[in-house]
Order: structure tokens, then sequence, then C-alpha cells
């Protein structure tokens, strides 16, 4: 049987790779947020890292030569992956042993921060925004005039995606970290110190 160490990673790389899809999931409605946040979670050592960001990168690629038939690779997409390896971090920050509600508060938050950022930065690099508050807030609510959905119909989707997948994946780490194996290992030691110790008694008992 496959154990936890295996296990997990394929259940989050597969939940992820089939979301891209093209056409399964409404327009911003991503698991990338909670698939990030969750390895940081999650994983140990690199894998938290190079993971999430080759699965990013080669899902990417491959959208890219297969539907959209343009190069597999554009600059745009080097900004949205400092973001997840932000959100990795931030996933760190939290660690395996936080309690559910703050780990999906957690996600909920990444979502937020992606938002955030990526809006940010396109309020200041695209033309049709004003580079004042308003135009901010633009970016952030109603976004470009020619372009729909709404920033803000965006964001709905980017916090409910973000807010169920981190909540699905938790369960599935959390569940797989209590395997019985994990739990059996941890109870031998106990077990024998005991039997140990009760040995004497008898001989106490005689004498």
């Amino acid at each position: 049987m496959m154990n936890g160490n295996f296990l997990l990673p394929a259940i989050f790389v597969a939940t992820f790779a089939l979301s891209r899809i093209p056409g399964l999931l409404p327009p911003d409605f991503s698991v990338a947020y909670a698939f990030a946040f969750c390895a940081g979670v999650f994983f140990r050592g690199a894998l938290a890292w190079w993971l999430p960001l080759a699965t990013l990168l080669l899902t990417d690629a491959a959208l890219n030569l297969l539907y959209y038939q343009v190069p597999p690779f554009a600059g745009y997409l080097l900004l949205n992956y400092l973001v997840y390896a932000l959100l990795i971090g931030l996933g760190k920050r939290f660690g395996r042993k936080a309690p559910v509600f703050r780990l999906v508060l957690g996600g909920l938050a990444g979502a937020v921060v992606f938002y955030l950022v990526t809006n940010t930065l396109s309020w200041l690099q695209d033309a049709a925004y004003a580079k004042t508050v308003a135009g901010w807030i633009q970016a952030l609510t109603a976004g470009r005039p020619d372009f729909h959905p709404t920033t803000w119909e965006m964001f709905r989707n980017t916090l409910l995606s973000g807010g169920l997948f981190t909540a699905l994946f938790v369960a599935a780490g959390k569940l797989t970290a209590e395997s019985p194996a994990e739990k059996n290992a941890g109870q031998r030691a106990p077990d024998k110190t005991g039997e140990a110790e009760s040995e004497p008694e008898p001989e106490e008992a005689q004498a």
C-alpha cells in the first residue's frame, strides 16, 4: 500500500492537474492557491518548494502549447511563481500541527495575498488604469471596462476556491498523518516499559 509519504503529494498533484483542464472550473476558481499553501504546510524540505512550483510550470507549459497554442513560457508567469513561493512560505509558517480552522484561514489569507499582489502589479503596468488611488481601487474591483468578469467577481471565485480546496487538502493531510502505522509506532515503547516495570512485583510478593 502507498504510504502517506507518497499518497499526500499524489493527491495534491492529481487534484491540481485535473483542475487545470480548460472549462472544468469557473474562471479564477483555482486549486493553485491552496496547492501552494498546503504544500508548505504538509511537505518537508525541498519537496515543499519544487513539487508545487514544478507542477505549476509544467501544466502552464502544456496549456500554452496544446490549448492556447502560444510559446510555452511567458515572462509574466514569473511573477505568479514568486507569489506562489510566498504562499508556500506562508504555509511553512503555520505548520502541519496547526488546527484545521487556522489552516483554512491561512489558505484564505493566501488567496487574498495573491489577489492583492497580482492586481496591484496589473494596476502599475497597465496603461488603462490611472496611477492614482482611484485607479488602484478600480483595478481591485471593477477592473478594465473592456474586460469581463469584473476583478471583484474574479476575487470572489479566488476566495471561494482558496477556502474550499484548502479545507479538502487539510482534511487529506490530517487523515494521512494519523495513519494506524504511525499511531502503533508511538505506542510500542510505553508498552514495553510498562511490562519491564511490572516484572519485579511478583518477586516482592513471594518475599
